[in-house]
C-alpha cells in the first residue's frame, strides 16, 4: 500500500524577530550618542576656543577698576556746598578686605547662592530654570551668575538676545579664567548698578545712607542687596516699604543658605535704618535742569572725566522760594519763581509746585500771557517819549481801531496823574499811552529790555497779550532796579575738575544803558507806588519795595514781579492748561509767595532806598517847535509787527494802521482826537507818529525812541558803537546794539 503523501504546508514569518528590533534601535542610539559627541566634543573645543582668546584678549585687573564709561557732575551752590550729583557715581573703591562681611554674604546669598562653586555660569541653576519653563509655561526667569552680571556691565549692554547671552557666557567664564573669585566679587561690588546714578556698594551706601559701605550694618546690607534686582522698584527714596519688604527677602535667603543665624535674623528690622535726606529730585533739579545744558556752550572739549560746576544758588533762598510757591499757589495750580541778583545771578529758581510730579520748568520754558506787569514797556516808552509822573492824563472810555479797553473795575477816574494811573494799572490810559507813543516802541522796549518771544504790535498788546517766559520779564524789572542797566540771567561761574584745574571762568559781561537815568528813576517810582498804594499792596515786606501785579483775563494767569534791597523776583500762578482758577489775581497769591520770599532773600541785606529823583534833560523843560520836529524825512520809519525796524520808502504797515492817502510816511490821524490842535491832521500821535515831547531826531518807531546822542548827553557816558554791544544784547530780534544811518541806533 503506497504512503500517502503529506498536505501541510510551511507558515513562513514576516516580522523581524525582537532581539531584532532592539538591535536597530540601539544601532540609532549609537549613532545618536557618537554624533552628540562628536558635536560636544567640537562645540567643547569652540567653547574652549573663544575663552580662552577672550581670556588672553581681556584688559588687566587694574584696568578694570579704573574704567568709567560716563561723566559725574557734582553741582555746587554759591557757598561751595554739594547740593547735587548728577550722573554715574562710583564712590571710593573698597577692596575685597575692606568690604564687610555682611555685605558679601548678603550679595551672593540673593544673587548667586553658588557663586564659590561654578566656572561663571550656572548649569545647574540654568538647567532647573529650562525645566520650570518647559513644565510650567513661564518664560524662562533670569539665570545670570554675578561673574555673568559683571561681564554684561563691564562688556557688554543690555539686550535680550540669544547672542548676548551667549557672549555674555563666554566673557563670563573668561573672567573665571583669568581672575580669582574674590577680584570677581570685588569687582562686581565696586561696579554693579543699585539706582539714582550710583555705581558700587560705596557710593550706594554714600547716596543712602550718608557714610561709606565700610560701615555698613546687616540692615544696611541688606537694603543694598536687594537694590540689583530692581533698582528703581526697591529704592529706599522712592518707596520705603518695597526696599524694606525686598531687604527682608535677602535677610531669609541668607538664613536659608547658611549665612546668617535665624536667631539673629529675627532681630533685623530694615524699617529702622535712617535714610538720607534726598533733595536731588525736587525744585533743585528746575535750576540744574536750566543751566547744566549750557555746560555744552562753556567747554570747548568734550570730556568724560568728572567736573565740578560752581553755581550761584543760594540754598536757602531755594527753599523758601519752594515753600513759598508750595504755600500760595492756589489748589490745582502750578506757580514758578525767578530770584536775581542785581548781576543777574540767579539767587533761586523753581519751575513748578512738585518736580517729581512735573519736571516742566514754567520758570524758563513756559510762555504765558503777563497780563498789566506788561504795562512796565508801555510806561518805559512813555516815559522816554515826554512824560513823568506827574504828568496828567486822562482815565476815559477810549476807542483804539474799533478796540475799547475797559478798567478792571468797571469805573473811570477821570483827569489823574500817571503814577496814579500806574498804580491802580488803569487799562485806559495805558492804552492811550500806548497809541500815543506807538505800538511799535513799546515792542521795541519789550525787547530792548530782553523779553526774547514775539510781540505783536495789535493796541491790545499794551495789556500784555503777547506771551512771554517768566525769566524773561524777571530780567525786564532787574534792568529797572540797576537803574535801566542791561542784566543777563546766569546760573554758572566756572567749571573744574576735582583736582581743582579749571576749566571755565565765567567774565563779567559788559552792562550799558537801556534808558536814561531820568526814565528809570521814573518806573521806579511808579513800581514803588503800585506796591505802596496800588494793586501790588500785598507784597510790601517793611521795606521799600517797587513791582507790578499781572492778571489775564478769566483769572487764567497771575504775576507778580519786583525788586527791593538788589534783589529783583518774578512770581507766576496759574494752570498747564491755562484754565481759569478761582480768585487769582497778581495782586493775591503772586504778591503774597513774593513777599513770604523776600522777606527771607533780604533779610541779611541793609535797607535800600530808591533813586526817584528826576532830573529832566533841557528838550523837557524848554519847549521848542523846531527842536521838537527837526527838518527832513530820514526819520521817518516803520516798525513791523514784531518792533522791527523797516528800511525808508518800503511801505509796510504797523499792526493795523496804515498811511492815510496823501500824507507823508509816519502820519496817521488821531482816533484820540482826529482833528488835531489845530483842525488838521497831526504827526504826534499814533502808532506811526513823533510824540510831540520826542527828543530832536528821533524818527518814529524807531528801534529805541532816542538817539545815541541824546543818549549819551542824559547817561554821561559813551555807547558802544557800531555794533559793538553786540556780544551783550539781549537776545531776540538783534536789534538792539545795531545802528541804523540817519536814524536812532539802539543802545
Amino acid at each position: 500500500m503506497a504512503r500517502r503523501k503529506s498536505t501541510r504546508t510551511k507558515i513562513t514569518r514576516t516580522s523581524p524577530p525582537r532581539s531584532s528590533a532592539k538591535q536597530r534601535f540601539g544601532l540609532w542610539f549609537r549613532r545618536l550618542f557618537f554624533a552628540g559627541l562628536v558635536i560636544g566634543v567640537f562645540a567643547a573645543i569652540g567653547l574652549f576656543t573663544a575663552v580662552y582668546f577672550a581670556a588672553q584678549s581681556m584688559p588687566s585687573y587694574a584696568s578694570l577698576k579704573t574704567g568709567t564709561h560716563a561723566q559725574t557732575i557734582i553741582v555746587r551752590a554759591r557757598d561751595g556746598s554739594q547740593i547735587v550729583e548728577l550722573g554715574p557715581t562710583y564712590g571710593e573703591w573698597l577692596t575685597q578686605d575692606e568690604i564687610p562681611q555682611v555685605m558679601k554674604d548678603a550679595m551672593i546669598s540673593v544673587e548667586d547662592h553658588r557663586f564659590y562653586s561654578h566656572p561663571g555660569v550656572d548649569t545647574l541653576g540654568l538647567g532647573r530654570a529650562v525645566y520650570n519653563a518647559m513644565t510650567t509655561d513661564k518664560r524662562l526667569g533670569a539665570t545670570s551668575t554675578i561673574t555673568q552680571q559683571l561681564a554684561r556691565n563691564i562688556f557688554l549692554n543690555s539686550n535680550r538676545t540669544v547672542s548676548r547671552k551667549m557672549r555674555e557666557a563666554v566673557y563670563a567664564m573668561a573672567l573665571e579664567w583669568k581672575f580669582e573669585k574674590e577680584q570677581i566679587l570685588e569687582l562686581y561690588l565696586n561696579k554693579v548698578y543699585f539706582g539714582g546714578g550710583a555705581y558700587g556698594i560705596d557710593s550706594a551706601s554714600r547716596r543712602f545712607f550718608s557714610h561709606s559701605a565700610r560701615e555698613l550694618s546687616l540692615e544696611e546690607a541688606a537694603i543694598i542687596a536687594g537694590l540689583v534686582k530692581a533698582p528703581s522698584r526697591y529704592s529706599p527714596t522712592a518707596d520705603v516699604q518695597a526696599a524694606v519688604s525686598r531687604a527682608n527677602v535677602v535677610v531669609g535667603q541668607m538664613v536659608k543658605y547658611g549665612d546668617l543665624d535665624p536667631a539673629i535674623a529675627r532681630e533685623v528690622d530694615p524699617s529702622a535704618v535712617k535714610l538720607r535726606e534726598d533733595r536731588t529730585e525736587n525744585s533743585i533739579r528746575y535750576f540744574t535742569d536750566w543751566a547744566l545744558p549750557q555746560l555744552d556752550l562753556f567747554l570747548s572739549n568734550e570730556t568724560f572725566e568728572p567736573i565740578e560746576v560752581w553755581t550761584t544758588l543760594d540754598v536757602g533762598m531755594q527753599n523758601a522760594a519752594t515753600a513759598a510757591i508750595q504755600a500760595n499757589a492756589p489748589d490745582g495750580a502750578q506757580g514758578a519763581l525767578v530770584s536775581l541778583d542785581r548781576d543777574g545771578a540767579i539767587l533761586a529758581l523753581v519751575g513748578g509746585t512738585d518736580y517729581v510730579t512735573s519736571n516742566y520748568n514754567r520758570a524758563t520754558d513756559a510762555m504765558r500771557q503777563p497780563g498789566s506787569a506788561w504795562k512796565l514797556f508801555v510806561y518805559l516808552a512813555a516815559l522816554e517819549h515826554g512824560y513823568n509822573p506827574n504828568s496828567p492824563v486822562k482815565d476815559v472810555p477810549v476807542e483804539i481801531q474799533g478796540w475799547s479797553p475797559r478798567n478792571s473795575g468797571g469805573s473811570y477816574a477821570g483827569d489823574i496823574d500817571v503814577r496814579s494811573a500806574f498804580a491802580y494799572s488803569k487799562n485806559t490810559v495805558a492804552a492811550r499811552l500806548g497809541y500815543e507813543v506807538g505800538f511799535g516802541n513799546v515792542a521795541s522796549m519789550a525787547r530792548r529790555f530782553g523779553i526774547t518771544t514775539p510781540i505783536n504790535t495789535h493796541p491790545a498788546m499794551v495789556l500784555g497779550s503777547s506771551e512771554v517766559r517768566l525769566i524773561d520779564m524777571t530780567r525786564a524789572f532787574a534792568a529797572v532796579s540797576a537803574r535801566g542797566e542791561l542784566v543777563e540771567p546766569y546760573g554758572i561761574l566756572r567749571v573744574t575738575t576735582p583736582s581743582g584745574e579749571e576749566l571755565y571762568k565765567r567774565k563779567e559781561a559788559r552792562s550799558y544803558a537801556l534808558v536814561p537815568d531820568y526814565v528809570a528813576a521814573g518806573i521806579t517810582d511808579l513800581l514803588q507806588t503800585a506796591v505802596a498804594t496800588g494793586t501790588g499792596r500785598a507784597a510790601q515786606i517793611g521795606r521799600p519795595v517797587a513791582g507790578k501785579t499781572g492778571t489775564t483775563s478769566s483769572n487764567k494767569d497771575g504775576w507778580f514781579v519786583g525788586f527791593s534791597s538788589g534783589i529783583t523776583t518774578g512770581v507766576w500762578m496759574g494752570r498747564d492748561d491755562a484754565g481759569r482758577v478761582p480768585g487769582l489775581q497778581g495782586g493775591r497769591a503772586p504778591a503774597q509767595a513774593f513777599s513770604a520770599y523776600m522777606r527771607y532773600a533780604v533779610k541779611d541785606r541793609p535797607v535800600e532806598e530808591f533813586d526817584t529823583d528826576l532830573q529832566l534833560p533841557e528838550w523837557q523843560l524848554e519847549p521848542d517847535d523846531e527842536f521838537y520836529f527837526g527838518e527832513g524825512e530820514d526819520y521817518y520809519f516803520y516798525i513791523d509787527e514784531q518792533g522791527n525796524l523797516v528800511e525808508p520808502g518800503r511801505e509796510t504797515p504797523l499792526g493795523d494802521s496804515f498811511p492815510v492817502e496823501g500824507e507823508r510816511p509816519g502820519t496817521v490821524r488821531d482816533p484820540l482826537d482826529p482833528a488835531g490842535v489845530d483842525g488838521n491832521t497831526r504827526p504826534s500821535a499814533g502808532p506811526n507818529a513823533r510824540p510831540p515831547s520826542a527828543p530832536p531826531n528821533a524818527g518814529p518807531n524807531v528801534p529805541q525812541a532816542a538817539p545815541d546822542d541824546f543818549l549819551e548827553r542824559a547817561t554821561g557816558r559813551d555807547l558802544p558803537q557800531d555794533g559793538a554791544a553786540n556780544n551783550n544784547a539781549p537776545s531776540g530780534d538783534g536789534v538792539t546794539g545795531r545802528r541804523y544811518e540817519g536814524t536812532a541806533g539802539g543802545p
